[in-house]
């Protein structure tokens, strides 16, 4: 079964390298709070708000070890007046056995209040 893990984070300022710090440390958060290896992986999806241009936050995928044959692809959100800005999202596909509702989403830094409903705590 192919399950969805999303993620989001955020960055002070639009600087490669705050994105490629927090895109890595959200991806190995969801990886963990998941019991997910990269082999489990199908593919990524990556989207920032318009605001982020400074870098490709697939980079930081790709230069994880173990996880650059990963198929992962970059995309800019909707620019809707009033959203939460200098965020970076993920939806990961995954092979696994968990049922959705066994799913950890991994929201990290002023993400959180996108859905305060799915926060746990990160171990």
């Amino acid at each position: 079964m192919i399950r969805g893990i999303r993620g989001a984070t955020t960055i002070p300022e639009d600087l490669a390298s705050h994105i490629l710090s927090e895109t890595e440390k959200l991806v190995l958060a969801m990886a963990k709070e998941n019991n997910i290896r990269p082999e489990d992986v199908a593919s990524v999806v990556v989207s920032t708000t318009t605001d982020i241009a400074a870098t490709f936050p697939a980079k930081a995928v790709r230069s994880i070890p173990e996880w650059t044959y990963v198929p992962v692809m970059c995309t800019h959100e909707m620019d809707v007046p009033g959203a939460i800005t200098k965020c970076i999202r993920i939806l990961m596909h995954v092979n696994t056995e968990k049922s959705q509702r066994d799913i950890h989403h991994v929201y990290l830094n002023e993400a959180m209040k996108l859905r305060p409903d799915l926060i746990t705590s990160i171990t």
